[in-house]
C-alpha cells in the first residue's frame, strides 16, 4: 500500500503566465483601437471645420464597439471547461475499498501524473474530513445523512459508486478450518451476545459434519466510524427485529458485546490472534489474512458463499429500484444466488467545487475510476459496476461544477 505526499506547484505557473500575457494582449489591442479612433476624429476637421462637434460623437461609438469582438472576455462556461487540473489530490475515508484504491492511485499517478494521497481512516472520519474541507474528496461505504450534507455546506454532496464488495463473517475456531453455514438468526445471536459458545445447538444444527468445540465466542467489531459497520448493521437490522430495536444500524453503534479494533485490517488481525473469535470484514481482508469465513443463508433460504458472482447478483437484483442518486442499500437482496451482505462503496465530492484546478482533478479522477479503474477490481475481489450504474454515475459527474459551470 502506498501513500504519496509529493507536492506539485508548477501547474499554476502556466495559468498565471497565460492570463498575464492575455491581459497584456487585450490592453495592446484596446490601445491600438483607441489610437485609431483618435486619428479618424482628427482627420475630419481638415475638410469641414464645423463638422467635428457633431461627427465626433457618431465616430467614436461606431469605431470603439468594433474592438470588442477582437478580444472577448471569457465566459464562466469557457473558464470552467478550460480549467487545468491540479497535480495532487488528498482524500480520506473507507478502509473497505483501500486495497483497490491503493492500486488505482498508483496506476493513476503513472498514467496521468496526478498524485492522490488517500488515508484509510474509516468512513466516519472520511465524512468528517469532507465536512471540515481538509480533503479534496471523501470515501465511504455508508451514505451521508441529510444533516451531514448540510454540515458540509456548499450544496449537495455527490455519492459516486466505485465498486461493490461483500462483508463476510470471519472467525478463528480451533479445529474448524472450513466454511461454516450460518443463518441470519445465528449471526445476530452471536453479535447480540445471546449465542455464547461455538457448540451452541443453533450453530451445530446447520453444521452436522463439523466437530464444534466448547469454546466461548469472542466478538470483534470496529471501534471507529465505519462504512463496513454500516453495511453489516444494516444487514442485521434487516434480518433481526431484536437487533433493529436494541442496536440499529450506523457507522458506529453501541455494541452489546465484544472487543473493538480499528479498520478492516484491525478486525482481521484481532480475529486471527484471538482464539474463539468472530468478526466481520470486507472479503479481501479475510482472504489476505487467510481467515475462514461463513457461508450465509440468504433471503431465498439458500446458503451462499461470498464471491464476485454472488456479489454482482445481489446488485443486479436491486438495480431495478435503484434511485438516481445511487444512495441505496444492497443487503439481503432477493435471488437464489445473491450473497446477503453486499454494499456499494462511494467516493464523495461536493457538487459545487470551491477550487477550479482541484475540482477538475477530482472530476477527472472519478471518471477514470468508473471506467478504466474497473479492470483492476476483480483481481482484488471487488465486483465491477453494472452498466446502468455506470451511466447514472456519469450523469452525476457531469453535474459537478465550478462557479456554476460543469467541470467535465
Amino acid at each position: 500500500m502506498s501513500h504519496w505526499f509529493a507536492k506539485s506547484r508548477s501547474f499554476m505557473e502556466p495559468i498565471w503566465k497565460r492570463l498575464l500575457i492575455g491581459s497584456f494582449a487585450v490592453a495592446v489591442v484596446a490601445g491600438t483601437v483607441a489610437c485609431s479612433g483618435g486619428a479618424t476624429t482628427v482627420a475630419q476637421p481638415t475638410t469641414k471645420p464645423a463638422a467635428p462637434a457633431a461627427a465626433a460623437p457618431t465616430s467614436v461609438p461606431t469605431t470603439a464597439p468594433a474592438a470588442t469582438p477582437a478580444a472577448p472576455a471569457p465566459t464562466k462556461a469557457a473558464s470552467a471547461a478550460n480549467v487545468t487540473g491540479a497535480k495532487e489530490l488528498s482524500g480520506a475515508g473507507a478502509s473497505f475499498p483501500y486495497p483497490l484504491y491503493s492500486k488505482w492511485f498508483d496506476v493513476y499517478d503513472k498514467e496521468k501524473g496526478v498524485k492522490v494521497n488517500y488515508q484509510s481512516v474509516g468512513s466516519g472520519a472520511g465524512i468528517k474530513q469532507l465536512i471540515e474541507k481538509t480533503v479534496d474528496f471523501g470515501a465511504s461505504d455508508a451514505v451521508m445523512s441529510d444533516d451531514q450534507v448540510k454540515q458540509a455546506g456548499g450544496g449537495d454532496v455527490h455519492h459516486i459508486p466505485t465498486v461493490m464488495g461483500a462483508v463476510v463473517v470471519t472467525y478463528s475456531v480451533q479445529g474448524v478450518d472450513k466454511p461454516l453455514n450460518l443463518t441470519p438468526e445465528t449471526v445476530a445471536g452471536m453479535f447480540l451476545g445471546e449465542i455464547k459458545r461455538w457448540n451452541d445447538p443453533k450453530i451445530a444444527a446447520d453444521n452436522p459434519d463439523v466437530k464444534l468445540p466448547d469454546t466461548a465466542i469472542a466478538v470483534v467489531h470496529r471501534s471507529d466510524g465505519s462504512g463496513t459497520t454500516s453495511i453489516f448493521t444494516d444487514y442485521l437490522s434487516n434480518v433481526s427485529t431484536t437487533w433493529k430495536s436494541k442496536v440499529g444500524m450506523g457507522t458506529s453503534v453501541n455494541w452489546p458485546v465484544g472487543l473493538g479494533a480499528k479498520g478492516n485490517e484491525g478486525v482481521a488481525g484481532q480475529v486471527k490472534q484471538t482464539p474463539g473469535s468472530v468478526g466481520y470484514v470486507e472479503l479481501a481482508y479475510a482472504i489476505q489474512t487467510k481467515l475462514p469465513y461463513a457461508t450465509l443463508k440468504n433471503q431465498a433460504g439458500k446458503f451462499v458463499e461470498a464471491t464476485l458472482g454472488s456479489t454482482t447478483e445481489a446488485a443486479a437484483s436491486a438495480a431495478a429500484n435503484m434511485p438516481a442518486d445511487l444512495r441505496v442499500s444492497l443487503v439481503n437482496a432477493p435471488g437464489d444466488k445473491s450473497y446477503p451482505i453486499v454494499g456499494f462503496t462511494w467516493l464523495l465530492a461536493h457538487k459545487e467545487q470551491a477550487n477550479g484546478p482541484k475540482g477538475k482533478a477530482v472530476v477527472d479522477m472519478l471518471w477514470w475510476g468508473i471506467h478504466d479503474g474497473q479492470k483492476y477490481a476483480n483481481d482484488l475481489l471487488y465486483a465491477t459496476l453494472p452498466a446502468d450504474v455506470v451511466k447514472k454515475a456519469e450523469t452525476m459527474i457531469k453535474t459537478i461544477t465550478f462557479q456554476g459551470q460543469p467541470l467535465y
